[in-house]
């Protein structure tokens, strides 16, 4: 999945309210992968971290999701 694929899936989530209730509950990056798989998308684990831009707010993931993906 490309970073236009990952940001196309939280917009997905910002849209969805259910979508992104399940995206808030996910603890484990693999988590955030099955979640965006069952939704159609491949996300690659390695574009989801830093250095690469966050795709994802903090309002949309769990504190310690937050904590992994937007760290810099």
């Amino acid at each position: 999945m490309s970073i236009k694929e990952i940001q196309a899936f939280s917009n997905q989530a910002l849209n969805d309210p259910a979508l992104g209730e399940k995206l808030k509950a996910c603890e484990k990056v693999r988590d955030v992968i099955a979640l965006g798989k069952e939704h159609g998308y491949s996300i690659i684990e390695d574009l989801l971290y830093p250095p690469n831009e966050p795709q994802f707010s903090e309002a949309q993931l769990s504190p310690k999701m937050a904590k992994a993906l937007l760290r810099a």
